[in-house]
């Protein structure tokens, strides 16, 4: 088995190497956030796009060297990443946690990170041939406020969820916030096509504010297919013409049914040949 490689604070280590304390505050207490990115031929996709989402999000969370982590920082630190897994193609994940002793409250605010590498053999997007079977997870409401946004390292909601889709034999849960109206996917966001519109739920609904949710928005725009963020009732799933998902790891997987409603795919076609022609 080839070794993969990992970049721990600007050291590479093997994967498998044992490097965090049990102080670590990102294991305590899931102080940190991460970002999910997408390597091709050798260069990371909307790099731009995911430095000034890491930043803002560090912001937030007041952890310090945001400026640091910029679109030379990802590019430069995912290629040689990359190199050392001699890989042109891949998912890359940058953990970036608050390296602090302390309870709750931190001592100091200093940032610490780890670059982890999957290697892959596609060199583009590819929509899944089978479409996802989907349901709603009920048990647990998404709340709405400024750090749901985030792709923070405190995912239970999204861990517990994960166990109703193994338990119950499906491709992927619905969401709902804590008003309960639909919010994201268990990974991913949400598109719905209802009477030749897109929707997609707003920020405000307390989705993760998707680096490749706004790239299929402008993409949706650009091919003349309206699009509103918005608030939406999930009776919608029962009426709309097709549903699918985005995350920039696998681009964008269309969804061929909830519960007995089928869906279409021709738009999600549309928008995954577009991507793969950026």
């Amino acid at each position: 088995m080839v070794p993969v490689f990992i970049n721990f604070n600007g050291e590479i280590y093997p994967q498998d190497a044992k490097l965090m304390p049990v102080t670590n505050r990102a294991f305590r207490y899931g102080d940190g956030l991460f970002e999910s990115m997408r390597m091709m031929k050798g260069q990371l996709k909307f790099a731009d796009m995911h430095a000034d989402r890491l930043q803002r999000g560090m912001k937030a969370l007041k952890i310090d060297g945001y400026s640091q982590l910029d679109t030379w920082f990802l590019k430069d630190k995912a290629e040689d990443l990359a190199r050392r897994n001699k890989a042109k193609h891949g998912r890359l994940r940058l953990t970036v946690f608050r390296d602090s002793e302390g309870m709750y409250a931190p001592t100091q605010n200093k940032a610490g990170w780890c670059l982890e590498m999957q290697p892959l053999d596609e060199p583009r997007y590819f929509l899944n041939e089978k479409g996802l079977i989907m349901d709603i997870f009920t048990e647990i409401p998404k709340p709405s406020n400024y750090l749901s946004n985030i792709k923070t390292c405190n995912a239970l909601v999204y861990v517990m969820a994960g166990l109703y889709k193994t338990q119950n034999k499906l491709d992927e849960v619905f969401l709902l916030n804590q008003n309960g109206f639909l919010c994201e996917a268990g990974s991913s966001n949400i598109f719905v096509l209802y009477q030749n519109h897109l929707y997609t739920p707003a920020l405000s609904e307390g989705c993760v504010e998707g680096v490749m949710r706004q790239v299929v928005i402008n993409l949706a725009r650009q091919n003349n297919i309206p699009v509103t963020e918005a608030q939406i009732n999930p009776e919608i799933l029962y009426e709309a013409d097709e549903v699918f998902l985005t995350n920039a790891g696998r681009g964008i997987q269309t969804v061929m049914g909830f519960g007995v409603r089928r869906y279409f795919n021709a738009v999600s076609k549309l928008l995954v040949t577009e991507l793969n022609k950026l």
